[in-house]
């Protein structure tokens, strides 16, 4: 079935950066046209006074967190760190599945079309996002067998959930680390190699604390990204969240083994981090920058209008000068770029692309004035979930007119999350 999206105006993405009126039309999972003309279809969508754009791709999450908003705030990171150790090793499949599918639902709302995830159980989250109906690149998270609340050993459990995950819609499976602070060099080793082996991304926590990078010079005397170049952990299949105390070398070292970094600025300040990540610099370098939320515990929402906003704001701040970063950046990071981090054939509107859109309505307050002039600018710096009209994944339409589809309220809200 064909569904044409006509009179929009749309913000593709493409190579050109290019802005029109126009209409979409995708049929299956991919979008077969992109113009000025009107292909027969099936279905037909008015789009007067509304934008079309790709879907965001958040690029670090925890989204079987999402029932903890509000239980660790307040605190700094290590004190959150423990607090979140304690929940996690006292949950339930049953909470983690309904909190998974709250998160999910939360996302869909905000425009996010595909997210990335950092948590053990995935197996659990895999089933509710098949269920819910949006891209998940859900990366098993491993550490050392003494620190970890896993039952066996967290690398089998990584390798095991990847080969049993293969080859579902909305599903990637991969593995993760937690962080260099309860993850060894041989841990690292082997989490390479099962990327390595079943060509995955590796998605992983990254000089996110002073903390962290202190105690990493202090134990074997040089930095984590130092440490983890020299023994060749790095590449373009690694996702590294935070990188948040990285220095100017060191982000020559990520631009050089091609790295992509989740920057997570709402939860880094909200947790009293005490940096910004060098993002001019490693853009120079030549790394790929993309956004992620991180979970409900450390943020409070996944709303990625918030994070694309506070994320420009951050580093603009931080260098006192407000050009620094420019919208149009933020919304390469957050779209066009993250499909890049992924390998995922998504991230703008053209031919051949997958049908992952989002659809705003510019005739609400918050979006008037909106042209093909300051489009960019008002997604990055004046939108909200509210002005999300609809969300299309892979084809099928997750929300519509505004509203959520199979989400019951009742339902969700009465599911048990907390255990």
């Amino acid at each position: 079935m064909s569904t044409l999206i006509e009179n929009a105006l749309i913000v593709t993405q493409d190579e050109g950066r290019r802005i029109f009126h126009g209409n979409v039309q995708f049929e299956g999972d991919t979008i077969t046209y992109v113009g000025t003309g009107r292909p027969a279809s099936d279905e037909i969508i008015d789009a007067t006074g509304k934008v079309v754009m790709p879907g965001f791709i958040n690029t670090h999450a925890h989204v079987g967190m999402s029932a903890s908003k509000g239980l660790f705030d307040d605190v700094d990171l290590e004190r959150f760190l423990d607090m979140t150790f304690k929940y996690d090793s006292q949950r339930t499949e049953e909470g983690i599945f309904n909190s998974a599918r709250l998160g999910m639902y939360e996302m869909i709302n905000s425009g996010i079309t595909s997210f990335v995830d950092l948590y053990y159980s995935e197996n659990v989250i895999a089933r509710a996002a098949e269920q819910v109906g949006i891209r998940a690149f859900l990366s098993w998270v491993t550490l050392d067998r003494e620190f970890t609340t896993q039952k066996g050993d967290p690398l089998d459990n990584a390798e095991n959930f990847i080969r049993s995950h293969q080859n579902m819609r909305f599903v990637k499976p991969s593995v993760g680390v937690q962080g260099i602070y309860v993850a060894s060099d041989e841990t690292y080793q082997r989490a390479k190699e099962i990327a390595e082996r079943y060509d995955t991304i590796m998605h992983m926590h990254l000089s996110e604390t002073r903390k962290e990078v202190y105690d990493s010079v202090k134990k074997i005397g040089e930095r984590p990204i130092e440490h983890l170049d020299k023994i060749g952990v790095l590449s373009s299949r690694v996702i590294a969240a935070h990188c948040v105390w990285a220095t100017y070398h060191e982000a020559k070292l990520l631009g050089k083994n091609g790295v992509n970094v989740s920057w997570n600025a709402v939860s880094n300040f909200k947790l009293a981090t005490g940096g910004v990540p060098p993002v001019p610099e490693m853009l120079d370098a030549g790394v790929n920058i993309t956004i992620g939320t991180d979970s409900n515990g450390s943020n409070n929402s996944l709303n990625f209008f918030e994070a694309m906003k506070f994320s420009a704001l951050t580093v603009k701040n931080a260098r006192w000068d407000a050009s620094i970063i420019k919208s149009q950046q933020i919304l390469d990071f957050a779209t066009i770029d993250a499909a890049k981090a992924l390998r995922l054939n998504a991230g703008s509107i053209e031919v051949g692309k997958k049908a992952d859109i989002v659809i705003l309505d510019a005739r609400r307050p918050e979006l008037i004035p909106t042209d093909k002039n300051n489009v960019v600018n008002n997604i990055v710096y004046s939108t909200n979930p509210a002005s999300v009209d609809s969300v299309i994944i892979d084809g099928v339409f997750r929300k519509k007119g505004g509203r959520l589809i199979g989400f019951d309220e009742g339902g969700v809200a009465s599911a048990n999350v907390f255990v």
